[in-house]
């Protein structure tokens, strides 16, 4: 149930209705960024499977993984428009291939683009991209280009599939060499497909994950929905809680599913889907601690009302979800790409002090009330807190050591090398999140006891 949430800004709210094939990169005038001397559009990341490509086929078979260019255009303004241009290219390289990618003359400083002295050299055409072949396949890494013509305003790439026969994770950059391509942009798109579908890589085997979860989250309702109807004379206001983050996680599981599953089907994130995924799941985050919280200050079970704790408990709980929905919409919504975390230390500073602050709440609130019902020698309820305690420090513990395994994964993998396994990261958080609500359950079920 604590979990360690990361990176960037950028709310979107917009409902997307096409469908397409494809995982799809979409390029809305993207502006090239200066990066050494050569300079850069990132095209997208993803793991990709490799696929069986059948040569006598026109377009990829179902099977097939692929990196389709569709209507790749280059646009400059009339301004800079009355000189011939040097190459705009494209570069696909597998992560492992990136050394191949640059060089230096004399062993001087890198560059990407070929200089005067490395073209002397021969080894490369001066203003183009410098790349040598990969020692596995020769024809990677993939580089093609175009170029301006006197007062021409548009360039297009032809439509180019490239096929994927070896698995990995793949990195497309467009680039050019001219400083004279000042405003030069980018518009069109790319497809990425897998063989099995249009989830990325990295994001494929959360889709079978999210499924799994959402049985257990059905096996663990039927069994808190049975006690609830058979001891309903019984409920008291805690266990509403423990059934509405109940409820709450069936839905977040169920529309994270839906979610991966019309990616994968369409090519498209569907925006709406990921919208309430995401909302569902802040709401049940955000009531789990509060009930936590409330049963640490022995809310329902040693004292019947918060008292002047109410609105403190409340303000919390409001500012966590606020916070909360701002960094998972931005993780998730509308993300197509592989790259790891994309948001910024001030959307996870919030969330993260805000976790600090509950749990220290949580934790000096269970230790008076274990003091209160000690002193009052209510032993049953007395072992009940205890067994929750150490289950809640247990989780803490683990969450830690795994907060330190995450950090130890990231800085290395610093190119997304091991993405294979990087989706066992946030499904951890789940498992445990999940793992503390069963021993909740089991604790506080509805009992012809529950009431004493």
């Amino acid at each position: 149930m604590f979990r360690v949430h990361r990176s960037i800004l950028l709310c979107v709210w917009l409902f997307m209705s096409l469908i397409v094939e494809g995982s799809v990169h979409e390029y809305k005038g993207e502006r090239f960024v200066g990066k050494g001397n050569a300079f850069v559009v990132h095209g997208g990341s993803e793991g990709i499977y490799s696929g069986n490509h059948n040569e006598n086929s026109v377009l990829p078979a179902n099977g097939d993984s692929y990196i389709r260019f569709e209507k790749i255009t280059f646009r400059r303004t009339r301004e800079f428009s009355n000189f011939s241009s040097g190459l705009v290219q494209a570069i696909v390289f597998e992560v492992e291939d990136r050394e191949l990618v640059g060089g230096s003359a004399y062993g001087g400083q890198r560059a990407v683009c070929c200089t005067a002295d490395l073209a002397k050299l021969g080894v490369c055409s001066e203003g183009e991209i410098i790349h040598r072949p990969s020692t596995k396949d020769p024809s990677w890494p993939q580089v093609f280009g175009v170029s301006f013509n006197v007062d021409e305003l548009v360039a297009t790439f032809p439509s180019k599939s490239i096929q994927i026969s070896s698995t990995g994770m793949y990195n497309l950059y467009f680039m050019h060499c001219d400083p004279n391509l000042k405003e030069v942009v980018v518009e069109g798109k790319t497809i990425w497909k897998n063989p099995s579908g249009y989830l990325p890589g990295r994001m494929a085997p959360l889709m079978r994950f999210y499924g799994f979860m959402s049985l257990a989250f059905v096996i663990l309702g039927l069994f808190w929905f049975s006690q609830y109807a058979r001891f309903w004379r019984e409920v008291f206001p805690l266990q509403n809680c423990i059934t509405l983050v109940i409820t709450l996680g069936m839905f977040e599981m169920a529309f994270w599913y839906f979610d991966y599953a019309e990616f994968n089907e369409t090519g498209i994130r569907p925006t709406g889907i990921t919208l309430w995924a995401v909302t569902f799941g802040t709401i049940k985050l955000t009531v789990a601690r509060l009930v936590i919280l409330m049963v640490s200050m022995g809310y329902g079970v040693v004292r019947p009302t918060l008292g002047g704790l109410t609105s403190k408990v409340i303000l919390v709980g409001v500012t966590f979800f606020v916070a909360s929905e701002v960094l998972e919409l931005v993780e998730n919504v509308g993300t197509v790409s592989d790259l790891s975390g994309r948001a910024r230390l001030f959307l996870v500073l919030p969330v993260s002090m805000l976790d600090a602050f509950i749990i220290i709440w949580i934790f000096r609130s269970l230790s008076a009330t274990l003091n209160k019902l000690q002193a009052k020698r209510m032993m049953v309820k007395l072992d009940i807190y205890r067994k929750f305690t150490n289950a809640l420090a247990v989780a803490v513990i683990v969450s830690v050591g795994w907060i330190c395994y995450e950090l130890y994964f990231k800085a290395n993998d610093v190119y997304n090398e091991r993405w294979q396994n990087a989706w066992v990261i946030p499904a951890f958080w789940r498992v445990l999140s999940f793992s503390l609500l069963c021993v909740i359950c089991a604790l506080w079920a509805p009992s012809q006891n529950s009431m004493r």
